[in-house]
């Protein structure tokens, strides 16, 4: 007896295109470019996952600087110095305060200063 595969390719197919809608027209009516574009899709935000980490690493590393340079030291002298001190706030919550509290951003600046010391 034959097999008759036409319910799973329709359901293959409907799968495709659910995902590739907002895709432009060839992509999105074809099945087999349809394929292609999703797959590349996915490809791409597998690497921006990764690269949205390295990004805001980059953008908390800049406020950070920055706020350091306000204090009178540099990025490097303060990372140093956090880690002297046993300081244990990651790079996140650092550039948080030197944007949204520099008061107590600069209150953490004088205390890896003076353990430094």
């Amino acid at each position: 007896m034959r097999v008759k595969r036409g319910v799973a390719a329709h359901k293959k197919h409907q799968k495709i295109r659910k995902a590739t809608r907002g895709y432009s027209h060839p992509n999105r009516v074809s099945i087999k470019r349809g394929k292609q574009a999703v797959t590349r899709s996915l490809q791409h935000a597998t690497v921006d996952r990764k690269n949205r980490k390295r990004t805001f690493r980059q953008l908390w590393n800049a406020r950070i600087n920055a706020g350091a340079r306000l204090n009178n030291t540099t990025y490097s002298r303060l990372i140093a110095g956090l880690k002297q001190a046993n300081i244990t706030l990651d790079r996140k919550i650092l550039a948080e305060l030197a944007v949204n509290e520099p008061k107590v951003f600069t209150q953490i600046v004088k205390a890896v200063s003076v353990k430094s010391k």
